[in-house]
């Protein structure tokens, strides 16, 4: 009899047209052909597109494909896709089942109807997707999905991978000269990626009856559950079975689509939950992220669930973050690895180095790459870290570092065996660090954990940035130590990581980074903060970050400048959806429903005076006019903000109508959330309208 863990490892991948597809259809030249333009970026010959084509239908139509489409990540973030069926009418009246090699290399769509930051009008309509061969395709909803690129018809990039693949691009060529200075022969290089995905599960019924769950993706109203988090009994507990089903269905799916899903646990917060897989290049990494993403929202619906990834979609307990475990790969050796003596590991110095100072000098771009209306709520915030950069080193890497730049002897820390004291328990090595919750950017062994960016953000951004921040450094290192070998090679190289880690020093942060004696040291060292987006975004157009990317081929100006519209656009039309929704949800729901009960109660109290004149009434009384001056509150806040929202709306200024919403407008809808929360907990629960932080995060 076969069990479910025998069936594992033969169900996975079987939706994906993997490298060993690929060898099983595809003439053994053909596929040697392709490799090259895989592995090293030659173009394509059409005939070579045909045979690849043809192999990959075949395979899709054996599977039960009906439809193919170009699958892409226009600037919105998330991703697009139009189906084209396989179906070809012949004269006879019948039909074949058709695909070629242009329709796989190439493909059209509206480039119009998607965010372009003013490259494209409503009238320059065409735009083209390109053929990503360095990321498998796959079979999603009997529709075989080609991941591609999206320009436009006069060649800007209108996505997210093509700038990425770039950057990726920048980083190998970077990366190789500084290996071949070490003497290492030429092997590929590329950015990995392992992305934690944290995000919510509640009721769909409940779901439905919060008009701002629905249209904003966050409870724009909501008055504290009686119990939160405190009890810190939800992290890593027992998971509920509805939940786990969600779950089990989830793995499947993804390791039918070749995604790794690994680890999976209830996550701080009542509600909450993460997912992590193994680690990839960054292409394929984010991809399978953004897919994750996708079958997390289908999927929960099968439960009566409704999956929330905004990234705080409950106010006073933790939002959501998606940790984007980052390194960097040549061949089969990770380049960030310190190895057993990392103060003699000169290599690995370089390159982390390099890490300390693209980190330091694009720190505002970093932080830009994370910036999101939603993500602006969960910074700083008791669960994520601040919105200052810094890294996180560690005992023993910040102790070599330390003395490096201090130029003094290391003596490397020995491994410590913990014994817990009892003779039944293993004895095990502990880490040669600890984990900073509190940092932004944290050393984890063999890896940098950027824990920044929001749960429902495409990592994309923020890798292209880092991809080309490391690029740089590589690049004025290879530059420096151009035709130096042996011994003088080494002695420049250590000499070049002491200096660039003494200019870079003030990035480095091992303490609290919630603590608020830090932003005052963050500000005498000079590090940015930048607490909300429309405060990040304009770094995007500084000449410095035009100069980074324009360097790299990763983005030219017009491209750079496009995306930092599409941004601010995008925030300003979140916070306007949220004015809407909130002025709506006062004027609709809360104040009629509050104002019902108080007429009841007012009834009530008067029919009791007129059945017991002598009755005595405080408590009614007063809670009748805690209800009434609540009301007032609420309808004064009601109305500063619907003047605020009507005079930012007339703002022409992308970025002056941004500022507004950031420091004008949200403080108001503080105001007003503040009073209807205020009413909710002296609301009778029979007549408030809507479901309550008990009953969502609580749900049954």
């Amino acid at each position: 009899m076969t069990t479910v863990s025998e069936n594992i490892p033969k169900n996975y991948g079987t939706l994906v047209f993997s490298e060993n597809s690929m060898k099983e259809r595809i003439p053994a030249k053909t596929y040697e052909l392709l490799e090259k333009t895989i592995k090293e970026g030659k173009p394509l010959d059409l005939d070579v597109a045909n045979a690849v084509a043809k192999a990959m239908k075949d395979w899709a139509i054996e599977l039960g494909a009906t439809h193919h489409t170009h699958w892409f990540q226009p600037l919105s973030g998330m991703t697009s896709e139009k189906h084209d069926s396989f179906l070809s009418p012949t004269e006879d009246g019948n039909a074949l089942m058709t695909f070629s090699g242009k329709e796989l290399i190439q493909g059209e769509s509206d480039a119009s109807s998607f965010p372009s930051g003013g490259l494209r009008a409503s009238f320059e309509a065409r735009g083209y997707t390109a053929w990503d061969p360095t990321s498998f395709a796959f079979i999603k909803d009997e529709v075989l999905c080609i991941p591609t690129a999206f320009c436009s018809y006069t060649g800007e990039a209108l996505d997210k991978k093509t700038p990425l693949l770039r950057s990726m691009k920048a980083l190998e060529e970077q990366a190789k000269r500084v290996l071949k200075l070490f003497g290492e022969s030429e092997t590929p290089v590329t950015a990995m990626v392992g992305s934690e995905q944290e995000y919510f599960l509640i009721s769909e019924k409940d779901f439905e009856r919060r008009q701002d769950l629905v249209l904003t993706g966050r409870t724009l109203f909501g008055a504290a559950p009686c119990k939160g988090q405190e009890l810190e009994e939800h992290y890593f507990g027992a998971i509920r079975p509805t939940v786990n089903e969600f779950m089990k269905e989830l793995d499947d799916e993804l390791w039918a689509l070749g995604i790794p899903a690994k680890t999976k646990h209830n996550e701080v917060a009542p509600a909450q939950h993460e997912l992590a897989p193994i680690y990839t290049n960054v292409n394929r990494a984010i991809d399978e992220n953004l897919l994750t993403m996708e079958k997390m929202r289908l999927l929960a619906s099968h439960y009566g669930l409704v999956c929330l990834q905004h990234e705080k979609p409950f106010r006073g307990i933790n939002g959501s973050g998606k940790h984007n475990n980052w390194s960097i790969s040549a061949g089969k050796t990770n380049l960030l690895d310190p190895g057993a003596t990392p103060m003699d590991n000169l290599r690995f110095l370089v390159f982390l180095t390099g890490v300390i100072q693209a980190v330091d000098e694009y720190q505002d771009l970093l932080r830009m790459s994370v910036a999101s209306a939603g993500n602006d709520h969960r910074l700083g915030s008791d669960e994520a870290p601040p919105a200052i950069i810094s890294i996180f080193l560690g005992t023993e890497l910040g102790g070599v570092v330390d003395a490096l730049i201090a130029d003094t002897d290391y003596t490397n820390a020995k491994a410590v065996a913990m014994d817990l004291g009892v003779a039944v328990l293993p004895r095990f090595r502990k880490d040669n660090t600890d984990r900073n919750r509190t940092s932004p950017f944290a050393f984890t062994g063999n890896k940098f954990e950027f824990r920044m960016p929001g749960s429902g953000v495409n990592l994309s951004d923020t890798n292209t940035v880092l991809n080309t921040a490391m690029a740089k450094s590589l690049k004025e290192f290879a530059d420096t130590l151009d035709g130096k070998s042996g011994e003088a090679f080494e002695k420049a190289a250590l000499d070049y990581v002491k200096k660039t880690l003494t200019d870079h020093e003030r990035i480095i942060f091992d303490g609290n980074g919630y603590g608020e004696e830090w932003e005052t040291e963050a500000a005498r060292r000079g590090l940015s903060h930048y607490r909300t987006t429309a405060d990040a975004l304009p770094c995007f157009i500084e000449q410095k970050s035009i100069d980074l990317f324009e360097e790299f081929n990763v983005l030219n100006e017009l491209e750079i400048r496009s995306r930092y519209e599409v941004k601010l656009e995008k925030y300003n039309k979140l916070l306007n959806i949220e004015c809407r929704v909130m002025k709506r949800m006062t004027r609709r729901a809360f104040l009629p429903a509050i104002n019902t009960y108080a007429g009841k109660l007012a009834k009530s109290i008067n029919a009791i005076k007129e059945a017991l004149p002598d009755a005595e009434l405080a408590q009614e009384t007063t809670l009748l006019n805690n209800l009434v001056k609540g009301v007032q509150s609420a309808d004064e806040a009601l109305q500063k903000l619907d003047t605020l929202h009507r005079e930012i709306a007339g703002i022409v200024d992308q970025q002056e109508k941004a500022n507004r919403y950031a420091h004008e407008a949200l403080p108001a809808m503080e105001e007003l959330r503040a009073a209807i929360d205020a009413l909710e907990i002296i609301t009778d629960r029979s007549h408030w309208p809507v479901p309550t932080y008990n009953n969502l995060l609580f749900y049954s």
